[in-house]
């Protein structure tokens, strides 16, 4: 059956700010209490969904959810008027009020486990949202998640919602980062790779920052998408990778349809990869793998520039396209590097296009991690939430919301004030108005 892979990208949240919340994020530590631009850095990311639709993607957005969360502070016992408890949380406890504050669920790639109809037994597209339990700021999102993606996908003849798994370390989940799907035809099955770092009772002694994909997360979600075990396999990512900061595999390898594009150090056995994958891929196209070498590039200057947290997309027009942060063109020797696969004739990417991403870049996140794929029949797409697809009047409009409700700069100070939050509630509120999203949050139930 005739499919196209989708786009949905996270709108960035009125209340992005730098609080350098994410273990072995390096850029997020490194940019830590910093002043940031909510605005900039929301139309930014409307920018790249712009880009891919006008490639005649399908190119869908997703609500931020929330923040701050007043519903966790009241649950940690602060009680009073909302700006009250502002107040008594940035005196007596602002790392919660950061946590509640962070707008990191712009980051769709970890929003959810996406398996495509072609690959499940009941021949839905199956969704797990990630429970993101290894950090305090993402484990609150799973709620928000799962309500926005049911509201999204709703239709319960072709969408299968699950239930995040279990918060704990045995089966820590981080969405569809570490999650890749390699097929001949999007609308044929598919093979469905999960990376994992670490398994068993703990994650290896060698790592300096934290594991935060069990391989019991992918094997759970296999399990209830109702997963052929023969097109499944999970594989362990390489703990020097973790260790120079590639908290998720998609910091280091990126695939689409045949194509896997990874450093030579992502995963901790690439041929045992490799070799699987040619043996159980199968119809009219043959895998392409391309192995950048550390030699060329290391794994510090690929975390640097994210160039493997490119998007790799496939325009309904023919050829595949390479979407990368504007940090690699800056980085000569990624810069030449993708120069290099242009010119070769063995691979299918023909085109490299730059996006500046800088507010999400500083934060720690590129191009791929602002998106969720999913691959959808045409009649799926028609049963999507129709206000949510981006086009040019649907830019617009959002381009619009955006310079009217979001600051110009934020630093830690501002997430105490009461008008941040009256602003907040105020955008969000307009925003489901204008994508038909009815009481999405919590503060309009």
């Amino acid at each position: 059956m005739s499919a196209l892979e989708a786009n949905f990208d996270g709108l960035v949240g009125p209340t992005h700010n730098y609080a350098g919340l994410a273990a072995g994020n390096l850029a997020s530590a490194r940019n830590a209490a910093r002043v940031s631009n909510p605005r900039a850095a929301a139309l930014q990311g409307l920018a790249k969904m712009r880009l891919l639709a006008k490639m005649g993607l399908p190119q869908g957005v997703l609500p931020p959810q929330e923040r701050p969360h007043l519903p966790t502070l009241r649950r940690l016992g602060y009680s009073g008027r909302d700006a009250d408890i502002l107040r008594k949380a940035h005196r007596e406890a602002p790392d919660w009020l950061a946590n509640v504050s962070s707008a990191s669920s712009m980051w769709t790639a970890n929003a959810a486990t996406v398996s495509p109809s072609a690959d499940t037994a009941d021949g839905r597209v199956h969704f797990t949202p990630a429970n993101l339990c290894s950090h305090r700021h993402r484990s609150l999102e799973a709620t928000g998640t799962a309500r926005s993606l049911q509201a999204v996908f709703a239709d319960p003849g072709y969408f299968a919602h699950h239930a995040p798994l279990p918060a704990e370390t045995g089966t820590a989940d981080e969405g569809a980062a570490n999650h890749t799907r390699l097929c001949s035809d999007y609308g044929a099955p598919g093979l469905e790779l999960f990376v994992y770092g670490s398994e068993g009772g703990a994650a290896p002694q060698s790592l300096r920052y934290p594991a935060r994909q069990h391989r019991a997360a992918g094997e759970t979600i296999a399990r209830q998408h109702g997963l052929d075990a023969r097109r499944v396999q999970h594989f362990q990512q390489n703990p020097a990778a973790i260790n120079a900061g590639a908290f998720h595999n998609d910091v280091v390898a990126v695939g689409n349809r045949e194509v896997l594009l990874y450093h030579e150090q992502a995963f901790l056995d690439a041929a045992a990869m490799r070799a699987w994958i040619c043996t159980h891929f199968d119809g009219t196209r043959r895998p392409v793998f391309i192995e950048i070498a550390a030699g060329r590039l290391s794994l510090e200057e690929a975390v640097t520039t994210y160039l493997f947290n490119s998007q790799l997309v496939c325009p309904p027009g023919g050829g595949m396209r390479l979407i990368v942060a504007q940090e690699c063109r800056e980085h000569a020797g990624a810069w030449a590097t993708m120069q290099e696969l242009l010119a070769d004739p063995a691979n299918p990417i023909t085109a490299v296009d730059v996006v500046d991403l800088r507010q999400s870049m500083d934060n720690g996140g590129g191009p791929a991690c602002l998106r969720l794929r999913v691959v959808l029949t045409e009649v799926e797409r028609a049963a999507v939430h129709p206000r949510i697809w981006i086009d040019e009047a649907r830019y617009a409009e959002l381009e619009a919301w955006i310079k009217r409700h979001y600051r110009d700069r934020l630093c830690f100070d501002d997430l105490a004030d009461p008008l941040l939050l009256d602003e907040s509630r105020t955008a969000l509120d307009r925003l489901t108005g204008i994508l038909n999203l009815g009481s999405l949050y919590d503060f309009q139930r």
